[in-house]
């Protein structure tokens, strides 16, 4: 499966009209993200005395890394090797499906089994594995949940939260052919009762990395089931995919940023599980990996490492809070960005891993609130690339993106906004175009299906959206207000 599928904009269009219709999908995401905002803002105001602070060290440690990480690479495959690690290098993700492939392939295997890894969701390593008769099995529960429906993930953290307990009792009752139920215990029963036949027999288990220690040459995986302890010390063979961006100096680098990254996901204080590995398995051990390999995916990392303004999102630690407090996510949900990362800091990474032609357009998904940059743990100004990503998008900004010279430009959009900016930065024309639109706004649900209008770039805006009640002359009460002087 190809990373750069063009997605047109009527593409986009029909994924999120069919997603904001979908009431069930708006309602389970509405009381997830709620539960997960406040649990995250009850822990911050009871456990931790100063987390500005804390965010702000954690800002510093990301940016240090990043600038320093050409040395810190080098050093952590020094180390990771001394350590009887095997590191490999891959450009791009057909670089990284091969070197999986080759391993199993050597090894006889037919079978592997995954942690969660959205690295290797942005390589579609799945669909290429199974192309090559390699079956790959998801062990995270939400993973399993949507492999089981063949759906990608729709959040970074929480793949199937999408879902309720009625829907994934259902998805469960079909297609792995038990009882249905909608209880949280007994639907964990069933998952692990489905999945222990194949921890008993697999050779090669693969997760993602959260953090790659320099100093140690050492990995952390973050985790809360087990699945991933799993995947990694049971096998023969243990392959980690590791963004490059993921590397940093130290463990006490890594614990401040473990401290942001976890409350930041769950409003949990930490995971059930942290496995920090430095080694496989050695003589006087019984258990643990005998080989394991770290694919360090570049994947067009680099490039956004050399972006003077750009590169703030390699920063990003995939907390997936930007996701939580975004007004424009929790309505639409995950796949409607047609991306492997969705929200904020999709709309960031994902044009500059994939293309400004493929992905430009999610970044229209993003009202400028500046809750995402607000909750960031690492201080990223998302809003901020996001706006700046939009004008890269219409031929403005450095013009040095990913796939920036395939850019479609909307000759319709184009004309709309010049036209728009007339209006703004005239007094009276503004006022006057106010004025018209408090009049007609109310017979707007009949004018939008005047054909013509429909068609229109206005008209598919407003198929998704609700202009506001003008009440009164706006100008009249600002000249009111003590100490304003109107020109």
């Amino acid at each position: 499966m190809s990373t750069n599928v063009y997605h047109s904009d009527n593409e986009y269009h029909h994924s999120i009209t069919t997603h904001l219709a979908d009431m069930q999908l708006r309602e389970n995401l509405k009381s997830s993200m709620d539960t997960l905002k406040i649990n995250r803002k009850k822990l911050i105001e009871n456990r931790y005395h100063d987390w500005e602070s804390l965010r702000e060290l954690g800002k510093q440690i990301k940016q240090k890394a990043l600038k320093n990480l050409p040395e810190l690479l080098e050093k952590f495959e020094y180390n990771a090797k001394k350590n009887g690690m095997q590191v490999h290098w891959a450009q791009d993700s057909k670089e990284a499906n091969e070197i999986i492939y080759s391993l199993a392939k050597s090894h006889n295997i037919d079978t592997i089994l995954k942690g969660k890894s959205m690295a290797s969701e942005e390589i579609h390593l799945n669909a290429f594995l199974k192309q090559k008769g390699v079956n790959a099995i998801e062990t995270d529960l939400g993973e399993l949940i949507i492999q089981l429906i063949d759906e990608p993930p729709v959040h970074i953290v929480a793949p199937a939260i999408h879902k309720n307990r009625n829907q994934i009792g259902k998805i469960f009752e079909e297609n792995l052919k038990v009882s249905f139920t909608n209880v949280p215990e007994e639907l964990n029963g069933i998952a692990r009762t489905h999945l222990r036949k194949e921890f008993q027999s697999f050779k090669m288990g693969l997760t993602g990395v959260n953090f790659a220690i320099a100093n140690e040459g050492a990995i952390w995986l973050l985790e809360n089931e087990g699945n991933g302890r799993m995947s990694s010390s049971v096998p023969d063979i243990h392959v980690a995919i590791c963004g490059i961006e993921k590397v940093i100096e130290s463990f006490e680098d890594a614990c401040v940023l473990d401290m942001l990254l976890v409350p930041s996901a769950t409003g949990a204080p930490i995971t059930c599980y942290n496995n920090i590995i430095s080694s496989p398995r050695k003589k006087d051990e019984f258990d643990g990996p005998k080989e394991i390999h770290i694919i360090m995916l570049d994947n067009n990392r680099s490039k956004m490492l050399a972006q003077p303004h750009y590169y703030q999102a390699l920063s990003c630690i995939r907390c997936g809070t930007c996701l939580n407090h975004c007004p424009i996510y929790d309505k639409i949900g995950g796949h409607s960005y047609l991306a492997t990362y969705p929200g904020p800091i999709g709309e960031v990474i994902s044009p500059q891993i994939f293309g400004l032609d493929n992905c430009g357009y999610m970044t229209n998904l993003c009202s400028l609130c500046g809750r995402c940059s607000e909750k960031c743990p690492v201080k990223i100004p998302l809003a901020e690339l996001i706006r700046d990503l939009r004008s890269e998008r219409i031929g403005q900004g450095m013009k040095q993106i990913k796939g920036y010279n395939n850019v479609q430009y909307d000759k319709e959009e184009q004309k709309m906004m010049k036209e728009f900016s007339k209006v703004a930065t005239n007094g009276w024309k503004w006022r006057i175009a106010f004025k018209l639109l408090h009049i007609i706004t109310p017979f707007l649900p009949f004018i939008i299906h005047i054909k013509i209008i429909k068609k229109s770039l206005f008209g598919k805006w407003l198929l998704n959206h609700e202009l506001p009640v003008l009440n009164g002359n706006l100008y009249t009460k600002v000249k009111k207000i003590k100490g304003i002087i109107y020109e």
